[in-house]
Parts: C-alpha cells; sequence; structure tokens
C-alpha cells in the first residue's frame, strides 16, 4: 500500500515538451508511472517521447482527454504559481511542484486557493512522490529504494535520496517517499504527510527529516506526541549552522534564536522520537 500515489494514479506533466520535463517524464514512465500526457501553452496536438503521450494546450483540456487527477509542474518559477493555480482549477487532485524560486507571496495565494478547492499541493522546491514499486512523480531517483513498510517524509530532496539509499543497503524498504519542499510556504506540511503514514496499513515507521529554519518540527513533534502510534524516526540538519545565515534552502534560516537544530532535536525527543546523529545510525536503528 502507499499514500499520495499508487499505480492507478493518471499523471500529467506541465511543462512536459521542456528539457527538464522531457528528461524526467522518460525516468518517470521507465519506473511504470502511469504518465498519460503534458501539457505546454502554444503545442496542443503535438506527441512526444516516439509519440505516445498528447500535449495539450492548457491542462483542464488534458483532464478532460485523459482523466488525470495528479500533475507534475516543471515549469519555470516566473509562471510556476499560475501552472498550479491552473491545475487546481482543471480539477486535480494532487500537485507536485518541481520548479524552485517561487516567490512567497505566490505560495500563498496557491496554498489557500487550494485548500478552498479540496486539492494537496506538494512543493515547491521539492524532489516530488515516490511510492516504491507502484509510481513516481517527480525527480526522486527509482534504484535508490525498493519496496517495504517505512514511510520517509522530507524537507530536503538529497537528504532524502541519501536516506532511502542508506535503507536499501540494509535490506529496508519503503511505502511512500514525499519529499514536501525547504520553502519558507509550502503547500504540504510534515503534520498532514504523517497523518496519512498513520493511516497507511501497510506503514509500520516512519522516518522524518527537517532542518533548521521555520517551527514545523515542533508542530509535527506536537502532531507525534498526541496522533502518532507508530514509531517515528528523526534527524535534523543544521546542527552547526549560524544565526541569521540562510544555509541551502530559503526556508532554512534561524532567525531571532527560532528555528534552530537544538529546539527542534528536543521537541521531537520530547515526543518520543528517536532522533539521530546522521542518516546512516537512523538506517541501523530502523534495522
Amino acid at each position: 500500500m502507499s499514500i499520495l500515489l499508487n499505480k492507478q494514479s493518471r499523471i500529467i506533466i506541465q511543462g512536459i515538451t521542456g528539457e527538464e520535463g522531457l528528461f524526467h517524464t522518460r525516468s518517470m514512465v521507465a519506473y511504470g508511472s502511469n504518465i498519460v500526457g503534458g501539457t505546454s501553452p502554444g503545442k496542443g496536438g503535438e506527441w512526444v517521447l516516439d509519440g505516445k503521450y498528447p500535449v495539450f494546450d492548457s491542462l483542464k483540456l488534458a483532464v478532460d482527454a485523459t482523466g488525470a487527477n495528479t500533475s507534475v509542474i516543471f515549469v519555470p518559477a516566473r509562471n510556476a504559481a499560475d501552472a498550479m493555480l491552473e491545475a487546481v482549477d482543471g480539477g486535480v487532485s494532487l500537485v507536485i511542484c518541481i520548479t524552485e524560486g517561487i516567490p512567497v507571496q505566490d505560495m500563498m495565494k496557491v496554498k489557500h486557493h487550494a485548500g478552498t478547492k479540496g486539492a494537496r499541493v506538494i512543493g515547491p522546491n521539492c524532489p516530488g512522490v515516490l511510492s516504491a514499486g507502484q509510481s513516481k512523480a517527480g525527480i526522486i531517483p527509482g534504484h535508490i529504494t525498493m519496496p517495504g513498510n517505512i514511510g520517509v517524509v522530507s524537507r530536503s530532496g538529497t537528504l532524502t535520496y541519501e536516506m532511502v539509499y542508506a535503507l536499501k543497503q540494509l535490506g529496508l524498504g519503503t511505502s511512500t517517499c514525499v519529499g514536501i519542499g525547504g520553502d519558507p510556504v509550502i503547500g504540504t506540511g510534515f503534520t498532514q504527510i504523517l497523518g496519512l503514514f498513520e493511516d497507511d496499513a501497510d506503514t509500520e515507521k516512519v522516518v522524518l527529516i527537517g532542518e533548521i529554519g521555520g517551527q514545523d518540527e515542533e508542530a509535527a513533534a506536537e502532531f507525534i506526541s498526541r496522533n502518532m502510534t507508530k514509531p517515528v524516526f528523526a534527524f535534523i540538519a543544521g546542527v552547526s549552522a549560524p544565526t541569521g545565515k540562510r544555509m541551502g534552502h530559503a526556508g532554512a534560516i534561524i532567525e531571532g534564536g527560532r528555528g534552530n537544530a537544538v529546539s527542534k532535536i528536543t521537541s521531537l525527543e520530547n515526543a518520543g522520537v528517536k532522533v539521530g546523529h546522521n542518516l546512516e545510525e537512523l538506517a541501523t536503528w530502523l534495522k
């Protein structure tokens, strides 16, 4: 079983004719994802990847023709917010935005609008979602994980890759890997994904990978203490990060003494979460 994504998910790629869109669509197809087409304004009627996948001028046309329920966005930052709004208004229930560099105010509008429409947005600035052995929507390499019972949710794409590969090296697999993104405003946070894992019968353990900045990890700790019955393991990146200096992600900055790694680790440990010093240590504990 899995959360968010499975073999039946019908995936549309927004920006399918671009270099990144084509490259990663080919990778998703190779993994077995059910890609049903893509969009690129002005190129409707064309076909890509050896004429197997139709291109539509708009998301609404694509949904009407294919029954798509999931969208993956490879659109430049200047147009990505509009692409997410188009996906939500077009009737897609799961929108996954890979694009980085989207202005915070634009993302605030997208998050609010998606909430009014009952759609779920993952990202932006994220690697997407991979349900091992079933489907992937995004850029997570398919070969670094295998099916299993461990759910992974992370703010960092790279650390997601390292975690699932470390698990695979020990013969451990994942149910679903979700990269929620590292921007200050994202569509779906830790607590929502943790709730989905808690309700998933085939996810037995959960790994949470956080980082400095914001208070999502503290909110996750409170949620875990009140709602989670499954064991949660965590890693927090940025223990040695200086105050006031952004580290990698736009949201990874400690300001006014808030959002530092120590406070996040303390909150999680108080909630009964086992927090590791590195990802390999977590993998060993899970073994």
